[in-house]
Order: C-alpha cells, then structure tokens, then sequence
C-alpha cells in the first residue's frame, strides 16, 4: 500500500518541531527577535482595527495576540500539533482555533481581511504540500485583503529540515498576485553570537542587507482565485 505523501510530510513536520521545542533559545535571543517582528509587522500591518485575521499555524497564540492589539475584531488560527494548540487555547481564549492542517482549512471562501504565515513554508519541503496550503490562503482570503508573509529567504546549512523561500518561488505559490517584499532579520548564528554582547552592534550589522536572512511583505490578489 503506497504512503500518503501529504500525511508522510504533516508527520515529518511534526517531527522537527518536537525536536526544535527541546532547544530553547536563550531568552534574550528570543526577546530580540520577537521585539524585531513585532516592529517590523506593525510597521507593515498598520493599525487594523475591524479586520478579521487568520493565522496559519499559529503555534501557542503569539501572534494572534499581536493582531487583537492591532486592533483586530476576530482573530482565528490552525495549529497542527497538539501541545502548541492547547497553550492557544489558553492564551487567547476569545480566537477561533482548530487543531489541523492548513492544506484543509475549514472556513469560508473570501472570509478574512488577513491570513499570516510567520515561518510555516520553509518547514515543509514537499512541494505539493506548500501549494496545497498557499491555495487555501487564498481561497479564504476576502478579494481585498493580504496575506501577511514572514519566513526565511535562504537555506540554513546547518538544517537540513529546513528550505528557504525565494521571491521567484513566493510568484509561483501566488499567482495572480502582488507581492511587496523586504528582507528582515540578523541572521541567526551572527544574532546568537553577537546580541548577548552588544544589541547596539546586532542593530548595526541589521543595516547591512545580506545579513538579513528573512522576507517580511505582503500579498495582494490581483484578481480573485480560480475555482
């Protein structure tokens, strides 16, 4: 009997991150980089009030929690591993969450202003798997609203688990689109070393634009996807 290689991938993925959840960052590394992508995603997003938002595995709620600052009147989210999905619940107890994968979103075409992904794609190394779920970003996203991007733009080297996500490669997963990007970020193993010494220094290297390892941007349709 021939494996099912979506589901071959969702466990694979699930996989890694069991594995990434037992190597903790230091907590100032973590605050570092959430204090970055909380600037870098307000200063894209602007204030949002009255949009509805969902985010693509949306992990233990943080971001979610972000977008109700925003101003965001409703908020939902898919998390496909269990233990991150129960901490949403309690973190943002008013969200509409499923525990699930993306590629089958439950809700309504054209049903939200916003759907984010914030490092979904470069997890996921089948092809199929990645098209399947950027079609469905689509497909409840209401015509005038945005896809809200953050992921790496460059492979690691030091994880084979992982695949950057160029902006050719971005077009193809949404066509028929309009994609405004920028790069975002200190790369990791330079921010490992040098934030713990100096966050002047990490602020200053952030301004040198091929150290930074991610695009953040957003994605508009043009026009409305193809049934």
């Amino acid at each position: 009997m021939t494996a099912d290689p979506i589901l071959a991938e969702l466990t694979r993925v699930q996989n890694e991150y069991a594995r990434r959840s037992r190597i903790m960052a230091r907590p100032v590394i973590q605050d570092y980089y959430y204090s970055r992508i909380v600037k870098a995603v307000s200063d894209t997003l602007g204030p949002i009030h009255g949009s509805s938002v969902l985010d693509v595995g949306c992990g233990d709620g943080t971001w979610l929690k972000l977008f109700r600052e925003l101003g965001a009147s409703k908020v939902a989210g898919i998390e496909l591993r269990g233990k991150p999905y129960a901490a949403a619940m309690r973190n943002v107890p008013d969200a509409e969450l499923i525990c699930g994968s993306a590629h089958r979103l439950p809700w309504p075409d054209a049903h939200f202003d916003i759907v984010s992904q914030f490092v979904v794609f470069t997890s996921i190394l089948d092809s199929t798997l990645k098209q399947r779920i950027a079609a469905e970003m689509l497909r409840v996203l209401k015509p005038s609203g945005l896809i809200l991007w953050f992921d790496f733009r460059i492979n690691n080297p030091r994880n084979r688990h992982v695949r950057g996500i160029g902006r050719s490669e971005i077009d193809s997963l949404f066509p028929l689109c309009q994609t405004r990007l920028q790069t975002v970020i200190l790369a990791p193993p330079l921010a490992n070393v040098v934030v713990p010494r100096s966050l002047t220094l990490a602020s200053l290297l952030e301004k040198v634009a091929f150290l930074r390892t991610h695009y953040l941007g957003v994605i508009k349709l043009l026009t409305a996807p193809a049934d």
